[in-house]
């Protein structure tokens, strides 16, 4: 069976130096797979090249069997993958309302033509939108939906995670990419962030997510899988009670050479 997501040979150089190197990867449908390893590891640029912020110096990106490598990033997020960052990309003078319907532009039809020539079409496609991101905000947190049209740069940080996720939703992905969904939180935030996010997964359970994350007692309970990226290389790939204890992943991680027994 094909994947759904397909990275082949991924490689980027920047100048004299090699961020990502030969990385192979597959994501199938309705698999959750996490991208684990150390800090400085080449995860996030791993993600940027797959959703077209930058583009490969080698390598393949597949979706559905379809090449998208070097695809920019509107036309990735046509196609079906959508992502959060691991820094807050939210336009924190509009609203939770807006910044999620901002999220769904490359599925609607309206532009500024539309506005000035037939500007009811507009205004139509507009209150649906809005209609629509409101639904994924009561879907995501019926907190979030409360503040509906408070402005995002007044929101905590779990929260602004919480609507960056709505706004990823928004374009309807068939594949989703966290990066370091808890970052800047604390446990208690981080707990509450990924109820919302295993009920999400449990609601639309069409989706795939590929995930980068650091706590790795929700990398023991997320993902079905999990890929250990170390100085831009995979190191492994597998089930996370099996890859945890392989010698070369704990090296990565712990900076000395594991023991064998480990």
């Amino acid at each position: 069976m094909t994947p759904l997501l397909e990275v082949r040979g991924l490689t980027i150089r920047f100048g004299g130096l090699v961020a990502v190197n030969d990385v192979n990867l597959a994501l199938s449908a309705n698999e959750v797979l996490c991208i684990i390893g150390p800090n400085g590891a080449g995860k996030s640029t791993l993600f940027n090249m797959i959703s077209g912020v930058y583009r490969p110096s080698a390598g393949e990106v597949l979706l559905e069997g379809q090449d998208i490598t070097g695809w920019p990033a509107h036309k990735i997020t046509a196609a079906g993958i959508a992502r959060t960052f691991q820094s807050s990309r939210l336009f924190n003078d509009l609203s939770l309302i807006d910044n999620v319907v901002i999220g769904m532009h490359c599925r609607t039809r309206s532009g500024v033509f539309d506005a000035l020539l037939r500007p009811g079409k507009a205004r139509a496609e507009l209150e649906a939108a809005a209609g629509k991101a409101g639904d994924l905000l009561q879907a995501i947190s019926p907190e979030l939906y409360a503040r509906r049209h408070s402005l995002a740069g007044s929101l905590p940080q779990a929260d602004r995670r919480r609507l960056e996720i709505a706004r990823a939703l928004a374009s309807d992905p068939k594949v989703i990419m966290l990066d370091e969904p808890s970052s800047g939180m604390d446990d208690r935030d981080t707990d509450a962030l990924m109820e919302d996010v295993r009920r999400t997964m449990a609601e639309r359970p069409s989706l795939s997510y590929l995930i980068i994350e650091h706590d790795m007692r929700l990398v023991s309970s997320l993902p079905d899988r999990v890929a250990v990226i170390d100085y831009g290389s995979k190191i492994a790939d597998g089930d996370f009670a099996d890859v945890r204890l392989l010698p070369r992943v704990q090296e990565a991680y712990l900076g000395q050479k594991a023991s064998q027994n480990a």
